[in-house]
């Protein structure tokens, strides 16, 4: 299984960035796949998942309605769209798939992981 996020960079606050995510294997077939990020000196969390069958969604509370989470299952692509981006948002970011079918939002939960991207956000 191999998860290749890209997308980031350098922006400044109030504008907006996608992330990509392309995911791969030959036995790859998640059944959820989510975002993480993490800022300097702080922990990886949860920012938003998604099912891969299905339109179902989670985001953490600091980005509802600013970032939206998406697929296109034909292409094994999953994308993060944020918006009115703040400096907090600075960080390293992540995708990462589970099969369990459940929208969880721990890191132990997700055992694929990519290589992160990283966006940073100047006020």
């Amino acid at each position: 299984v191999q998860l290749q996020a890209s997308g980031g960079g350098m922006v400044q606050a109030g504008t907006s960035l996608r992330l990509s995510c392309a995911a791969s294997g030959r036995t790859f077939s998640p059944a959820v796949m989510g975002w993480f990020r993490q800022a300097p000196g702080k922990e990886r969390e949860f920012v938003a998942a998604i099912r891969v069958r299905g339109v179902s969604t989670r985001y953490t509370d600091s980005v509802k309605g600013r970032f939206t989470i998406s697929k296109d299952n034909a292409k094994n692509m999953v994308y993060l769209q944020m918006n009115s981006l703040k400096p907090e948002d600075t960080a390293v970011y992540y995708c990462a798939s589970r099969e369990g079918n459940f929208l969880e939002t721990g890191t132990h939960a997700y055992p694929y992981w990519g290589l992160g991207t990283l966006v940073t956000v100047s006020s």
